[in-house]
């Protein structure tokens, strides 16, 4: 009972000059005497570690108790530490479940609600299957493998549970070596690469073997695999009704390294192991979700026309794949996630910095729309989204949305919208946060831009403050006014921080995303100084104080802004893309980039690589200029960041490299402390070209 999500969106989502201010207490003159200082009233690096997220609430499906993932940051370890908790819907009663040594992930309910399978690495090793009897309280480890399952579905009559896992490959090689004679110590033995795709960003080097299904007794006991092959079958998992099929998304194309939008829906038969494919369009179908009496297939899927965005639609069709048909075909928004229970087929979906769940008729002109707001456990940034499920009766759990707070567990019923947990609630007690505010921003063809703009703590009307232009990523991706730990430490060192959805971003429909259809990120330009002037006009920026940061999608508008203006006092490039050439051929999409963002490959439009590149416009950069980068972000990748380094020392421009060791491309992917230090190495080189009276 999970919302699969479907949609590829987010794509992008050392120096001498000591920049980040260390993680101490704060200084007191104990020996004189002299009380000490009460606690600190903004929110602080150390406030990092008190924080918790809830997230993939899972509903019981009599809608009574909810089992959810708790994420709290731990000072001593310095990394985050998972943990399963269940509340009580109706009293709001929290206990833990499954805590203690080890990771503990994916909580699913079985049908009957009698027991729980999540995934744990408390033994020590890798992730394991595990199921809990909630009478008893006792869990057992199900099955172990070489690397964590993926997608758990429970059978309907809860005696298996369906996953996916890698099997691991030999992979190419080429000659023998030479016989090793026995006590020597050679070095490491050559590495064979023989994949279009040979590193993802978060997995490292990609490892010889593919995705295959599995099918293990819910009690225990050797698993019995059901896809072979050279195919990845990774997608979404689901059991027809009477048990006998599993439904699942793959691309098991022949061409599937060179086809990123190949992926269909397959129905396995489970006794004889046959595969049928149940859609065959020109463009990625998956998420399929099954009808309670079994009759019919939701799913989630698109055309592929070759653009570098195309909302995902909502279908429906007959159990063995026939009459297809699109869903509320007029709602200009995309589906992100499907569920379907007794209460009714459930969607989600982005509309204006907002994620919304929907219950859908499927004979209705339009979604109706639940009261909830989802809100995103992606706390760095405030990147719209979030998490949830729906029981058999219609009762709704999903992580809540807040400006000043991590997500909570929410829970819409018939009594209305309730927030179950304060999982932050002690800890930032006490503290002023930064307030949000929406900033009027309209185009001259007519178009609105949406915006906001933090406002600093303490912040007074009339106050004219330092802000920063703070950029998100994806392109196709979408900010709303959600809790971010950036913004807040930039708000506690003073100042503002502008934060819009430009053209491209999603939730506003498919024309505004097509405002960047082959000439991103050049049409973005005149829209972010719109919303600069915005904040000035209305009275809250300083125009004498303006700085600007985004990281991935917002990386490479750093890197371009500051190529075509000289209006900021300093900048701060977050994993840019600099050079699309290199971009294209050495992140992990490969497959993507050229074909569908570039409209071809390099040799073959090397002006328009070259044109909307931030590189093209480096004589005449002038703002000192920081960048900073993940040591292993393979999806823009560390060479990108070090090009532009380069560039900068090479007219001259005061600039400085930051490396976060350990980190891929997500910034939730480096330990708090380095998330910290990252944060406030930005607002050290901003402080240095600071102007006004505040300014240390």
């Amino acid at each position: 009972m999970f919302a699969r999500s479907f949609a590829l969106k987010a794509l992008f989502t050392a120096s001498a000059f000591a920049l980040a201010a260390p993680l101490a207490a704060d200084d007191h003159e104990m020996d004189t005497g002299e009380e000490m200082a009460g606690p600190e009233k903004h929110f602080t690096a150390e406030d990092i570690f008190g924080l918790s997220v809830a997230a993939d609430p899972q509903i019981s499906p009599d809608g009574s108790q909810i089992a959810y993932v708790r994420r709290t940051n731990d000072i001593m370890t310095d990394r985050a530490v998972s943990s399963i908790w269940l509340i009580d819907v109706s009293t709001g009663d929290e206990t833990p479940l499954v805590t203690g040594a080890g990771t503990h992930v994916s909580p699913r309910w079985s049908p009957d609600g009698d027991r729980l399978a999540y995934i744990s690495t408390e033994s020590g090793g890798g992730p394991e299957l595990h199921v809990r009897w909630m009478d008893t309280g006792e869990s057992a480890n199900i099955t172990a493998l070489a690397e964590g399952p993926r997608g758990i579905a429970w059978s309907p009559d809860g005696t298996q549970i369906a996953y996916t896992a890698r099997v691991p490959g030999k992979g190419l090689t080429l000659g023998t070596p030479p016989a090793k004679p026995e006590g020597a110590e050679w070095g490491k033995s050559l590495q064979v690469i023989d994949r279009l795709v040979y590193r993802r960003d978060g997995g490292s080097y990609v490892k010889p073997g593919t995705a295959q299904l599995f099918v293990v007794s819910a009690t225990g006991g050797a698993p019995r695999q059901l896809t072979f092959g050279e195919y990845s079958n990774g997608g979404s998992v689901e059991w027809s009704p009477d048990g006998a099929k599993l439904y699942f998304s793959a691309n098991r194309r022949e061409d599937w390294e060179l086809e990123i939008y190949g992926s269909e829906i397959y129905a396995l038969d489970i006794a004889s192991g046959d595969i049928t494919a149940l859609t065959t369009r020109n463009g990625p179908d998956g998420a399929p979700q099954v009808s309670p009496d079994g009759s019919k297939i939701a799913y989630l899927g698109r055309d592929d026309n070759g653009n570098a965005f195309d909302q995902t639609k909502l279908y429906v069709m007959n159990a063995d794949g026939s009459g297809s048909r699109e869903l509320v075909p007029g709602f200009d928004r995309g589906f992100d996630g499907i569920e379907w229970t007794d209460a009714g087929l459930f969607a989600s979906y982005e509309d204006d910095g907002e994620h919304r769940v929907a219950r859908i008729g499927l004979n209705a002109a339009a979604p109706s729309p639940l009261n909830a707001r989802i809100g995103s456990t992606y706390y760095a940034l405030p990147y719209t989204g979030g998490e949830w499920s729906v029981s058999d009766n219609g009762a709704l759990a999903f992580t809540t949305r807040s400006a000043v707070a991590p997500p909570d567990v929410g829970v819409e019923t018939r009594r209305g919208v309730r927030t179950l947990t304060s999982l932050n609630g002690v800890s930032l007690a006490g503290k002023e946060m930064g307030e949000t505010r929406e900033l009027s921003v309209t185009m001259d063809d007519g178009t609105v831009i949406p915006a906001w703009i933090m406002l600093p703590p303490g912040y007074e009307a009339g106050d004219r403050v330092p802000a920063i232009l703070e950029m998100h990523g994806g392109p196709y991706a979408a900010y709303g006014p959600e809790f971010s730990v950036d913004y807040q430490l930039y708000g506690a060192a003073g100042y503002a921080v502008i934060f819009s959805n430009p053209g491209g971003s999603t939730g506003y429909g498919e024309e505004f995303a097509d405002r960047i259809e082959d000439n991103y990120p050049i049409s973005n330009f005149p829209e972010l100084m719109k919303v600069v002037d915005a904040a000035v006009a209305q009275g809250f920026a300083d125009p004498e104080n303006l700085f600007v940061t985004g990281g991935s999608g917002g990386g490479i508008l750093t890197a371009y802004l500051v190529g075509k203006t000289d209006r900021f006092k300093a900048a701060a490039a977050h994993k840019p893309v600099i050079n699309w050439v290199s971009q294209g051929l050495m992140s992990d999409l490969p497959t993507l980039i050229p074909r569908y963002w570039m409209g071809g490959l390099p040799w073959e439009k090397p002006e328009e690589y070259w044109e909307r590149g931030p590189l093209s416009n480096m004589a005449n950069v002038v703002t000192p200029t920081l960048v900073l980068v993940g040591a292993e972000d393979y999806r823009t990748p560390r060479s990108e960041a070090e090009q532009f380094y380069a560039a900068l020392k090479l007219v001259g421009v005061d600039t400085a490299l930051v490396v976060t060791p350990d980190s891929s491309h997500n910034n939730l992917s480096q330990s708090p402390s380095q998330q910290v230090a990252r944060t406030n190495s930005v607002i050290a080189w901003f402080d240095k070209y600071r102007t006004d009276k505040e300014a240390e």
